[in-house]
């Protein structure tokens, strides 16, 4: 395992295997309005809501370079009414996902790591990574910490990305927790699709 921390993130690999934690991008976001853009033109009403989510939704969150998008829809079934269109546009199924409260995207070989999260409308699965995404951007004095714990975990795990995402799950339930109660004093809704 070769690991180090540098100015410009945290690298670690193993077996050719890399979780790269990078400074913030403001690529990140562009990025994201492009593949909105082309995700909205394919599925049109189909999806109710286009978020980019997770760390590269958050300004200033150091974070893997991977884009998150969370897709929200009426229904996961049928699958085809959303999957023919992420197809077309060169995304992968992943029938497998163990999550059943969503159907899972990844990009195709070779193309930039994005991950496209399809989950029901209203639900908390839904709900839960676009409150904590609010939070977060409301409250930056919580990054710097989690930050910190991404760049730990990231030289602990190596490249084992599912040690990596489990050895944050306290992390999650501690904030969302948080988020909830600051939720309940503020009255947040989610705000407009971000696509």
């Amino acid at each position: 395992m070769i690991g180090a921390f540098a100015s410009e993130g945290v690298i670690v690999e193993m077996r050719g295997r890399v979780i790269r934690i990078e400074p913030y991008d403001p690529a990140w976001r562009r990025r994201f309005g492009e593949l909105g853009v082309r995700l909205r033109d394919a599925l049109g009403e189909v999806a109710l809501r286009i978020d980019h989510i997770g760390s590269t939704a958050v300004p200033e969150l150091a974070a893997k370079p991977v884009i998150d998008i969370q897709i929200s829809v009426a229904a996961l079934e049928p699958v085809e009414l959303f999957r023919r269109p992420l197809e077309r546009l060169g995304f992968v199924y992943r029938p497998g996902n163990a999550e059943r409260t969503k159907r899972y995207f990844r990009e195709s070989p070779g193309e930039r790591r994005t991950h496209i999260h399809v989950r029901k409308a209203g639900s908390f699965s839904e709900q839960f990574p676009l409150l904590l995404r609010d939070y977060l951007r409301e409250h930056p004095e919580e990054l710097t910490q989690y930050e910190q714990l991404k760049r730990e975990l990231a030289e602990k795990y190596g490249g084992d990305r599912a040690g990596y995402t489990d050895a944050k799950v306290p992390w999650f339930w501690q904030t969302i927790r948080r988020a909830d109660a600051w939720a309940q004093r503020t009255g947040w809704e989610v705000g407009p699709s971000d696509a």
